[in-house]
């Protein structure tokens, strides 16, 4: 199993599986677009055995383009590992101070963050496609991890997945606009007079908001892999019947900041 490892240490482990052919559904991990359950829990199972966990340790989110979170405790181990009803439902990020809960979420073109905060003891994840940007989500995560968890932004540790290029992510008139009423999205769009389609930088759009919730730059790491073009991962524009890499991050059990 193909796994980019972002971060892993005594303390925390965090990373985005990628596409691998010699897997079950090239290593699609996600329940919502798989062809076999089977498939995409014995991927699951890989994960788990690779991190030194159980598929009972994951916590997994409905995941509605919402701008919605939730903190994940011990009572949620196991939530949307085995079946798709019992995710935590309505929800794009999860957080939690707990260890030995590996938080998930899933993405095939979409801006996946993960995140961690030493000095509080917290680790989360953000999916952030296009309508949960605009949304806001990222932006509204890390504010209230300030401001009603008391986090200082210093603190935090932020890296931005791998995700549909600027190049790539063409769209009309709307989509635009969506993204032009933020404000501060400008210097992540341009336009092709040659289309008549803009051009949007998610993954930029997403760091913007981390830094306006306070998160310095050199806090923010990017991974600046297109997901259209590069073969080990999944585009939902490239094949919309792809599957889905997971992006996760766990703190490991015993271990205390």
């Amino acid at each position: 199993m193909k796994i980019e490892l972002y971060k892993d240490n005594e303390e925390i482990v965090a990373g985005m599986t990628l596409r691998d052919d010699k897997e079950a559904e090239s290593g699609n991990m996600a329940l919502h677009i798989c062809i076999s359950r089977d498939n995409a829990i014995e991927n699951r199972n890989k994960l788990a055995a690779h991190l030194g966990c159980d598929l009972g340790c994951f916590v997994c989110p409905e995941q509605t383009h919402s701008e919605n979170f939730y903190q994940a405790t011990f009572a949620d181990k196991g939530r949307g590992a085995y079946e798709l009803n019992s995710a935590i439902p309505d929800t794009d990020a999860l957080y939690t101070y707990e260890p030995g809960i590996l938080l998930c979420c899933f993405t095939a073109d979409c801006v996946p963050v993960i995140f961690y905060n030493k000095a509080a003891g917290l680790v989360g994840v953000i999916h952030s496609g296009w309508q949960g940007t605009v949304k806001e989500i990222s932006l509204k995560v890390f504010r209230h991890l300030i401001r009603q968890e008391s986090c200082d932004p210093q603190d935090f540790e932020v890296y931005v997945g791998k995700a549909l290029s600027q190049e790539r992510f063409e769209v009309d008139d709307d989509v635009y606009r969506s993204f032009d009423d933020l404000g501060y999205t400008q210097p992540f769009i341009s336009f092709n007079s040659r289309t008549g389609k803009y051009h949007i930088d998610n993954q930029l759009t997403v760091k913007k908001q981390c830094e306006l919730a306070g998160i310095p730059s050199e806090k923010i790491s990017l991974d600046r892999t297109c997901t259209y073009n590069d073969p080990d991962c999944f585009s939902y524009r490239r094949d919309p019947a792809c599957g889905r890499h997971m992006s996760f991050i766990m703190r490991k059990s015993g271990i205390k900041f």
